[in-house]
């Protein structure tokens, strides 16, 4: 299935041509900066902060320097192909957007997570939709329309509220579980510390909660806010083990997908129990400071699962070069954070709209300019830099 993300730039050009010149931040930094100018101040540090000094969450970026790909002529690569096939969904581009957890904050009606989902739905590029929703989940999936939807679990401890929360996500049509292992408590982010800004303790993006019967039968049917968010603060946090994996697998029929693996060991493990995806990723620098980058740690994690199942990525993804990059060496689909978040601040659902079709043409072009016609071209020409 090859799709010409690369004409974009025709359109944009054309556009021009007629006295339409196009006001979308056309690089990251451009976007960065007037994201940051028009995001709320009680958002901005949660969106655009890290844990720690920030060293991971910059070195995330700074990694894909670290590798190159090796151009190939004379292949007259007229036609690329950047389809997934993965869970039985074909999907026509590997990009897709991460969960984020305040994204519904960010839209002036507060209505972001149908925003993101309206996005999906005009270009193809499915979203990971978190747990910490502005709208309920079952509001939230009819905008993608024929894009699939995955449902993102921050899992309780309540076992019938995780239960009820995979349930719904399963009837309202979501296509697979993606369960978050590395924020059962928060990292230590001091940019929110020092505002004192934690959106959930606030009563935000707890919609998924309120809206779930079980959540409501703890808080006896409760209206009152602090009994909301003092029984959403008391359930949200589930240390995870491996011994819980069984009982996660059994609670859908749905891909099971893990989020936050690095290490080889631990998705070889994760396999073994029966999971349909691994999910490499170390939450954007958000939960832990001092570690290595997710991308350093992505060929290994593909090793590891010998193709036995997809395997996802994200963090530190700023441009389509990265994307092409990670599949380079080895995701299967390649997941966008901060930088869509950043396209909505910007220009609401049109903004986020071109931000994905800027990522997608980049990676086309950049495969066509190098004379790749597929990621597996891709993957025997990368080089890690000297």
């Amino acid at each position: 299935m090859t799709q010409p993300f690369g004409d974009y730039q025709l359109e944009i050009y054309f556009n021009a041509l007629n006295g339409r010149v196009s006001d979308h931040p056309m690089d990251y930094a451009t976007l960065e900066r007037r994201a940051l100018a028009a995001l709320d101040p009680s958002l901005l540090s949660y969106i655009a902060g890290g844990a720690g000094d920030e060293a991971t969450q910059r070195r995330n970026a700074e990694a894909f320097a670290l590798w190159g790909v090796v151009p190939r002529m004379l292949v007259g690569a007229v036609d690329r192909d950047l389809s997934v096939t993965a869970w039985g969904h074909t999907f026509p581009t590997p990009v897709f957007m991460a969960p984020v957890g305040v994204v519904g904050l960010v839209t002036p009606d507060r209505h972001g997570d149908i925003a993101v989902a309206q996005a999906a739905a005009a270009t193809g590029v499915p979203a990971v939709l978190s747990t910490l929703m502005q709208d309920p989940l079952e509001d939230v999936i009819p905008h993608a329309g024929e894009t699939p939807s995955f449902f993102q679990l921050y899992t309780p401890k309540d076992r019938d509220l995780a239960a009820s929360l995979v349930e719904r996500a399963a009837r309202a049509g979501y296509r697979g579980i993606v369960v978050t292992l590395d924020t059962w408590i928060p990292g230590w982010r001091p940019r929110d510390l020092a505002s004192g800004n934690f959106p959930q303790l606030r009563g935000h993006a707890l919609r998924n909660y309120t809206s779930d019967p079980v959540f409501r039968k703890l808080t006896g049917a409760s209206e009152d806010p602090q009994v909301i968010v003092s029984t959403w603060a008391r359930i949200f946090g589930n240390p995870l083990t491996w011994a819980d994996l069984e009982w996660l697998r059994s609670l859908t029929d749905l891909p099971l997908i893990l989020k936050g693996i690095g290490h080889p060991d631990d998705a070889r493990r994760a396999l073994d129990a029966g999971v349909d995806g691994i999910y490499c990723s170390n939450h954007g620098g958000r939960q832990a400071n001092g570690g290595l980058s997710a991308l350093e740690l992505l060929p290994e994690v593909v090793a590891a699962c010998d193709g036995r199942v997809p395997v996802l990525f994200d963090s530190g993804v700023r441009s389509g070069s990265d994307v092409i990059k990670a599949l380079g060496l080895g995701a299967t689909m390649v997941g966008i954070g901060r930088p869509y978040v950043y396209g909505l601040a910007v220009g609401g659902v049109p903004g986020l709209i071109h931000l994905l079709r800027m990522f997608l043409a980049e990676a086309d072009l950049l495969m066509a300019v190098n004379g790749y016609p597929d990621v597996a071209e891709v993957r025997r020409n990368m080089r890690r830099a000297s």
